[in-house]
C-alpha cells in the first residue's frame, strides 16, 4: 500500500496565523489553487480511495485533487485536526499574538505543551492518528493500492511522529508541512517507509510557520 498524506489547501485563518484547530473554516481562492496543482502533479496516481479528515478545508482539498475522477471520499474523525479549545481563532504571529505565553511551548517544547480548556495533548493526537494509520494497514482491499489523506498540519506531524517512532519532543521533526505539500509513505507488513516528505507540485511562495 502506497499512502499519499496531504496537508490542506491554504485558508484566510492560515494566511492570518490564527489557531485553526477544529473551527471548519473553508480553503481560500490561494489555497483552492494549491489543491488544483497538486491535482495536476497527481494526476497519474491512480487513487483506490481518500480518507479525509471531516473539516471542510480537507474535504475540499482531497475533492479538488480528484476532481473528475470515481474516487470515495471517506471522512474518519481520527484524522481531524488537533483541537485547541478556547485559543481556537487566536492569532499566533509575532505581531498578532494573542495567546498565553506558555503556548510558546507548542513548537518548542511539544512534550511539555499543556493545552487550553477542551484541547488535546499532542500525546492523543498522536495515538489517535497512529491508530488510524494501523487499521488502515490492516485493510486487505487496499493491500497493493494507492490510497490518499487530507488531513492538517499538526495532524499530519502525528502521524510521521509514529511512522519514524519518535519521541514527543521531536513531534514536528521538519516543520509544518507547506499547505498541500505530499508524503508518500510505503506501507507493508505493518511497517512504514517514507519514501519523500513534503513535496510540493506547485511554485507559488507559501511562508512558512
Amino acid at each position: 500500500m502506497k499512502l499519499y498524506l496531504v496537508r490542506h489547501g491554504e485558508t484566510d485563518w492560515n494566511k492570518e496565523r490564527r489557531i485553526q484547530g477544529l473551527a471548519d473554516i473553508p480553503l481560500n481562492e490561494f489555497g483552492r489553487s494549491l489543491a488544483k496543482k497538486t491535482a495536476a502533479g497527481l494526476k497519474d496516481i491512480p487513487f483506490a480511495a481518500c480518507f479525509s479528515s471531516p473539516l471542510g478545508r480537507a474535504v475540499e482539498t482531497a475533492e479538488l485533487i480528484l476532481l473528475g475522477r470515481s474516487v470515495p471520499i471517506i471522512a474518519d474523525e481520527r484524522i481531524r485536526e488537533m483541537a485547541f479549545g478556547e485559543w481556537e481563532g487566536k492569532c499566533c504571529s509575532k505581531e498578532g499574538w494573542e495567546l498565553p505565553e506558555h503556548f510558546q511551548a507548542f513548537f518548542q517544547d511539544p512534550a511539555h505543551y499543556e493545552p487550553a480548556a477542551g484541547g488535546e495533548h499532542f500525546s492523543e493526537v498522536r495515538e489517535r492518528t497512529g491508530e488510524f494509520l494501523t487499521w488502515l494497514c490492516g485493510k486487505k482491499e487496499y493491500e497493493k493500492e494507492n490510497v490518499l489523506i487530507t488531513t492538517h498540519g499538526a495532524a499530519l506531524a502525528g502521524m510521521l511522529n509514529y511512522i519514524k517512532g519518535k519521541p514527543l519532543e521531536e513531534y514536528w521533526g521538519r516543520g509544518v508541512h507547506k499547505n498541500c505539500g505530499v508524503t508518500e509513505v510505503l506501507a507493508a507488513e505493518g511497517e512504514f517507509r517514507i519514501l519523500s516528505e513534503n513535496q510540493v507540485y506547485y511554485d507559488d511562495y507559501v511562508k512558512p510557520w
